[in-house]
């Protein structure tokens, strides 16, 4: 009898950070240990999603497409995946289709084999766009359910948003756990259901260990037959991060469920990111005690360290637990949002300005007014009629929620971009323009004047061949090649 195997994401250079080093780990730490990774045995490696495209831009002052191609030129055993937000992408906007559609196409020009895309509200329409774009490109697509604990998510709900996951063509479909709150006793009713519905699909988890409850789930759900699991190298995994890689591939053998990972390889990676950490006073992760208040309030491990520090600066630290507890009853309002980014945001917002403010609800922010008008996408339950009235007297003009589909509500962006704000080197700019403002692009800029700086504009493969074909004599091999992208001509 043939031993059953686990595939295995790494998630490391993505989640592993964003979760424990606030997102700060730069090309510099990543491309000295990436061939090394090629070669340890997981099936992808996860690089950019999430916060990390933003932090680039914004902290780094690196370009995230750069750090594909670079990634691209030293991984070739490995598909390396990128992460998006489906409509939002990597920010908290929603973008038109046009930005979504050239996105991904871009993704795969750089070199990349995989997306793994979800939608925080599980409306699958707003991942429609990416699932059928990166099908078209040959990618491979892991389609994401966000995983949250209310009367409304049942797994019954989980069900038919896995057969719309599956509908849609997704390669595999991911259970999203951001905040960490599965339990094993939870996962022996969703696992089976959404295995009952999936078909030959592979199911893959993704958890974190905010918790303290993980691992426990990660070795029940492989009993019980998921097929594909995230983790992370051992200094950056555990904590706000995931499972550890060396954790689950030992006590997975012991159940006779294989891997293709070397013990090796993975020593490797831990003693490199134990050194990146203690050269750069990035903490190692610690294990979390189980914390029921996270059952409560739900927040994510980093939106409350954020939240700490906005109290801290403001002086009022003392006022932490009321606002959580707050977030518990704003959820409860807002018809039970996932609390992921952007709504974990738009939640704890809300709830400071409810228990800061003289009364709740007097003021509401925009995005939880578009929130509750159904432009971001369809909601798990109605929202509380006292909040709803409140909205709805709130707007200038009378309103009605929306019930299409959310991309349908924004204009095509990338003609008046590329008039207004071009002309661009490349794709690849145009998209960082749409992203961003100028000024918030200025230290990337910047950053590739510097000597020795690589930038490598491969978004237009034809303008650089014509440029070829004006400035060579007749009788030229003229060969134009990026990952992804190979345009040869014989002049």
């Amino acid at each position: 009898m043939t031993a059953r195997r686990m595939r295995f994401v790494d998630v490391t250079t993505r989640d592993g950070h964003q979760s424990l080093w606030a997102t700060r780990m730069t090309n510099a730490m990543i491309l000295p240990i990436a061939r090394h990774m090629d070669k340890v045995g997981f099936d992808w490696i996860n690089l950019e999603g999430g916060a990390v495209f933003d932090v680039c831009v914004r902290f780094l002052n690196e370009d995230p497409w750069e750090r594909m191609r670079l990634v691209a030129e030293r991984v070739h055993r490995t598909p390396v995946d990128i992460m998006t937000r489906g409509q939002s992408l990597f920010t908290f906007r929603f973008f038109a289709d046009d930005v979504v559609e050239l996105t991904i196409r871009r993704i795969r020009a750089n070199g990349m084999h995989r997306i793994t895309v979800y939608d925080a509200l599980n409306d699958t329409r707003n991942l429609a766009l990416s699932v059928r774009v990166g099908r078209e490109e040959g990618l491979h697509v892991c389609a994401g359910l966000v995983y949250t604990h209310s009367p409304v998510h049942t797994d019954a709900y989980y069900q038919q948003v896995t057969r719309e996951l599956v509908a849609l063509g997704a390669d595999s479909v991911m259970i999203k756990d951001p905040s960490g709150l599965l339990l094993p006793e939870r996962v022996k009713t969703l696992v089976p259901a959404l295995k009952a519905v999936v078909g030959s699909v592979p199911l893959e988890l993704h958890s974190h260990s905010q918790s303290g409850m993980a691992e426990p789930c990660y070795l029940e759900a492989a009993r019980l037959g998921i097929d594909i699991i995230h983790t992370a190298s051992e200094p950056l995994a555990g904590g706000a991060s995931l499972p550890s890689t060396e954790y689950c591939r030992k006590h997975l053998e012991r159940e006779g469920i294989e891997s293709r990972l070397s013990p090796d390889g993975l020593a490797v990676m831990t003693d490199y990111f134990t050194g990146v950490a203690k050269r750069h006073g990035f903490p190692i992760a610690v294990p979390h005690r189980f914390n029921p208040a996270l059952y409560r309030h739900q927040v994510p491990g980093g939106m409350i360290s954020n939240l700490r520090s906005d109290l801290k600066r403001m002086g009022i630290e003392d006022r932490e637990e009321e606002i959580l507890e707050e977030a518990e009853q704003v959820r409860m309002d807002l018809g039970y949002p996932i609390l992921v980014s952007p709504f974990a945001q738009f939640v704890i917002t809300q709830s400071m300005l409810n228990v800061l403010g003289k009364e709740r609800y007097r003021t509401i922010p925009d995005e939880v007014r578009r929130y509750v008008l159904g432009h971001y996408g369809r909601l798990a339950c109605e929202v509380d009629p006292g909040v709803a009235d409140r909205v709805f007297a709130g707007t200038s003009t009378p309103a009605e929620p929306f019930t299409g589909r959310a991309g349908e509500l924004i204009p095509p962006a990338l003609p008046a971009l590329r008039e207004e704000r071009g002309p661009f080197d490349s794709d690849d700019d145009l998209l960082l323009a749409a992203f961003y403002s100028d000024p918030e692009l200025a230290g990337v800029r910047e950053a590739r004047r510097q000597p020795g700086a690589r930038h490598v504009p491969d978004a237009s493969p034809l303008s650089q061949l014509l440029t070829g074909l004006r400035e060579t004599p007749p009788g030229s091999d003229i060969s134009v090649e990026r990952p992804g992208v190979r345009v040869r001509v014989v002049r």
